[in-house]
């Protein structure tokens, strides 16, 4: 008997190898209709693929991100097909998911180009395809048998990868006329694939290396239902109208300039007093728990990010080291900031009683990303994490890790991020090499974690292989208001750097021990939360962080001077004002800072003037009556004060 335990830790119990789509069946039909991929032992597979041994299994719908997965790793190889039924001879490289769909990247024959004209053609030939119900079908080959075939389709770039594959690891899928290489899964056959959308064309570079050739890259969705394409669609839409790079544009927050270089954002000033007010606000938070504020440079000697094992990991992702006039003095820019914080901890001796020290820094650092990924605030070369390490005893481990958890809160309850998931990342025991230090620290640092998330009754996900290579983390996902996940706040548990930087405390026996490290960034990046911050908010922040609360509008040059009295006192009493004397209509003006999203505009004129009020307007909302100066004062104080109630406490 086979015995397949189930995520409950129930038992089914069958006679022979059984298929997933089979366990699936034998829970129930209704649900035999909708699975489309199954874990066994940790593993995705085909739910078409046998399991001949005792094991444990999830089953994957299109509710999960598993499920998800498999049915566009499908269709991507239905593009595929589709591609190679109008331009046969074409080469394919790679088709993996992504966050939204698929792509694959091409190299069509004999010059030919793809255009977007074309992707309408290529969408019916799918459909086509899909509704043949074609089985997908698995199998095992060997390392020539593989050369082999994609030799005989002139296919290099399949060559090239099978090349670097371990003989007897390689598998293959056929679907109807096409053949892949692929590791899998896959859906059990073409027909649950109903919606498909192609929904653009790219360059990129064979395996993202410049030197290599340009392919062609297409970009696809695809749903089990054409409601919810239809949905999606909507939904693009309205993320188009929310794109951060647009509002960003419009708001006058920030911008890039070629003559500075790729991926180095610059803050125009209303940018910059968007970011004071985030800083502020998290230092006022970060103060109440303890934290010191630190500054550190924006280069370190390249060996400090040798013992901290960073340089092995991630310096081919560094800029290229920095030389001085010395021989053999090499620095590079910052990539991180916790080797400057562990050196900062070192500088006097610490006894028992000293801790937990808490230092926090927004440092820039820098990352060297492809010039093909840079996206706007979301991938850059530049970015300043809102990072703090706290270095702690083991007695005190659980009790910090839950403070941050509290900050965290704070954080979301402020911006209104109020759905949100929380994830723990383990390491993947059957990959030691990805990873620093012993088991028994790893063990330690992750049963913390998952006692810390129980003591604060935390519902969270588990998943494994997702951990730092220093250390296991929580991760927060939120989802904002198009629905779409981000990753926002990680706090990350280190047993290592202390040990590779030698950090020491004396302890109430007098004896030396290592303090362990708590990492914590809850915006993650500045530049990466405000960009999801204006596609969740479509720019308009909370009243307490935006940057120009209020705008004056005059309703003729002659109430200018009164405009510019009003915004000084408003100004004086903490109000971001500003004042719009264009020589232009009222109703003009209102539209104009409607759409700059600035939260309340006074109009003045000569009633106003006479009786030094303003006629207040709230952004979306309409009049809400004339006020005196010291009046409207109170009534925006009183807001902000609201918004940002018990958040100190």
């Amino acid at each position: 008997m086979i015995q397949i335990t189930l995520p409950d830790n129930s038992i089914k119990e069958f006679a022979e190898a059984v298929t997933g789509y089979e366990i699936a069946k034998s829970i129930s039909n209704s649900l035999a209709k909708v699975v489309l991929s199954i874990s066994v032992n940790g593993e995705v597979w085909d739910l078409s693929r046998k399991i001949e041994s005792d094991a444990s299994i999830k089953l994957y719908t299109w509710d999960n991100r598993e499920g998800q997965e498999t049915f566009w790793h499908s269709s991507a190889h239905i593009l595929a097909e589709a591609i190679e039924f109008y331009y046969p001879g074409t080469q394919f490289g790679i088709g993996p998911t992504i966050d939204n769909g698929f792509y694959y990247d091409v190299d069509l024959p004999d010059g030919k180009v793809l255009s977007e004209k074309d992707l309408q053609k290529l969408e019916q030939k799918m459909l086509e395809l899909a509704r043949q119900k074609n089985e997908i079908v698995r199998y095992e080959v060997s390392k020539a048998d593989a050369l082999n075939l994609f030799k005989e389709k002139n296919d290099d770039l399949k060559e090239e990868l099978i090349g670097e594959l371990e003989d007897g690891t390689i598998t293959l899928y056929k679907q109807g006329s096409f053949t892949d290489l692929c590791r899998g899964p896959h859906l059990p056959n073409t027909s649950y694939i109903k919606a498909i959308k192609l929904t653009s064309i790219a360059g990129a570079y064979w395996r993202g290396d410049e030197k290599n050739k340009m392919l062609t890259r297409v970009y696809g969705i695809t749903f089990p239902k054409q409601k919810m394409l239809q949905e999606y669609l909507v939904l693009v839409e309205e993320a188009k109208k929310r794109d951060h790079r647009k509002i960003g544009k419009e708001m006058e927050l920030f911008m890039f300039s070629e003559a500075v270089g790729q991926g180095l954002p610059m803050w125009l000033p209303k940018g910059a007093q968007l970011r004071e007010q985030l800083e502020n606000f998290l230092k006022k938070v970060q103060k109440k728990y303890g934290y010191d504020q630190v500054i550190t440079p924006h280069i370190g000697d390249v060996n400090l990010y040798k013992t901290s094992g960073h340089y092995e990991k991630y310096g081919k992702d560094s800029f290229q080291p920095i030389l001085t006039p010395s021989e053999g003095e090499e620095y590079l820019l910052k990539p991180m900031n916790c080797p400057h914080h562990c050196e900062i901890y070192k500088w006097k001796p610490k006894s028992y009683k000293d801790l937990p020290v808490r230092m926090a820094e927004f440092g820039t650092v820098y990352r060297y990303e492809q010039s093909g990924e840079l996206h706007g605030l979301t991938r850059v070369r530049s970015f300043t994490q809102d990072d703090a390490h706290i270095f702690c005893r083991p007695d005190q481990l659980k009790d910090e890790f839950k403070k941050v958890i509290d900050i965290i809160f704070i954080i979301f309850k402020a911006l209104s991020f109020e759905n949100y998931t929380a994830q723990i990342s383990l390491r993947d025991p059957n990959k030691p090499e990805k990873y620093i230090g012993s088991s028994e620290n790893w063990d330690k640092a992750e049963q913390a974690i998952v006692e810390a998330c129980e003591e604060k009754g935390l519902e969270t996900t588990t998943e494994v292989g997702e951990a730092a290579f220093y250390g296991p983390k929580l991760d927060f996902m939120i989802k904002d208001a198009l629905g779409r996940s981000w990753q926002l706040g990680t706090i990350q548990v280190d047993y290592n750097l202390p040990e590779r930087f030698n950090l020491e405390y004396i302890g109430a026996d007098d004896n030396r021990h290592r303090p362990i490290m708590i990492h914590r960034a809850p915006f993650g990046s500045m530049e990466r939360f405000v960009a999801v911050l204006i596609e969740h908010t479509a720019g308009k922040f909370p009243l307490w962080l935006t940057p120009e609360q209020a705008v004056i509008l005059p309703i003729s040059e002659k109430y200018n001077d009164y405009a510019k009295k009003v915004s000084d006192f408003l100004n004086i009493s903490d109000i971001r004002t500003v004042v719009d004397n264009r020589n232009e209509k009222i109703g003009r003006k209102i539209r104009d800072n409607e759409l700059k999203r600035i939260p309340y505009l006074l109009i003045v004129g000569e009633k106003e003037a006479e009786s030094e009020t303003v006629s207040v307007r709230r952004q979306g909302v309409g009049d809400k009556g004339t006020m005196t100066n010291n009046e409207f004062v109170d009534f925006i104080t009183k807001e902000v004060r609201e918004q940002l109630s018990g958040l100190y406490n």
